[in-house]
């Protein structure tokens, strides 16, 4: 019986094969792009040959758009086509797996565009400028790929911040956080993706091209 978990709401897609004890039996990235929406069901396609797969996570974001979009969707597919649960995880739960015992809370700042970021603090997951993240009122922890530069601005503000290590979801933090919600008796969240700005392309300003004859 083994876990898969499939990332893709960072700068690259992971994907993860565990067993019930969290051991990790299978492990591969692969970049955003070119060519995810190619790639991703192959790496799947084979982690499901070599492996009994009986639950399936994925990242719920925030994060790339389009990453989302392919890894959700393709969870959806392979988790209905093989009858298995599908259990969706957000970004902050997945950051907080290798920290079990900061004790502190555990903000988590990734990149969402140019001078905006997403924060995730515990609650629905927010976006800021980057000279505007709101000021801590206890020591927190930092992770994210952009908690460098959160760390910097609050401390230069006289915050108490400890910057971790963890820059990039791990997929099996997503599955471990998967794990962790079944051995507590909670149910599995959605499997959205947490669009928290809209996506950045527009439609042309001449409007769609008329369908072909």
């Amino acid at each position: 019986m083994s876990w898969l978990a499939l990332d893709a709401s960072g700068a690259k897609a992971g994907l993860a094969v565990l067993a019930d004890d969290g051991t990790i039996l299978h492990q591969v990235f692969a970049p955003l792009r070119p060519g995810l929406i190619e790639t991703l069901p192959l790496l799947l396609e084979g982690a499901a040959k070599a492996h009994n797969i009986t639950n399936i996570a994925v990242g719920t974001g925030p994060g790339s758009f389009t990453g989302l979009r392919t890894s959700i969707a393709l969870a959806q597919g392979f988790a209905a086509a093989a009858g298995i649960t599908l259990w969706g995880i957000p970004a902050g739960a997945a950051f907080a797996i290798p920290f079990p015992q900061l004790h502190r809370p555990l903000w988590v700042v990734l990149r969402a565009r140019k001078n905006r970021v997403f924060l995730l603090r515990g609650g629905p997951a927010e976006a800021c400028a980057d000279a505007e993240l709101p000021n801590p009122g206890t020591p927190i922890a930092l992770a994210g790929d952009e908690a460098p530069l959160a760390a910097a601005t609050l401390a230069a503000r006289g915050a108490d911040v400890l910057l971790t290590n963890a820059r990039a979801i791990d997929p099996a933090w997503t599955a471990r956080a998967a794990q962790a919600r079944l051995a507590s008796g909670l149910p599995p969240l959605p499997a959205q993706p947490a669009y928290i700005d809209p996506p950045e392309a527009k439609l042309p300003a001449a409007g769609l091209r008329p369908a072909p004859q």
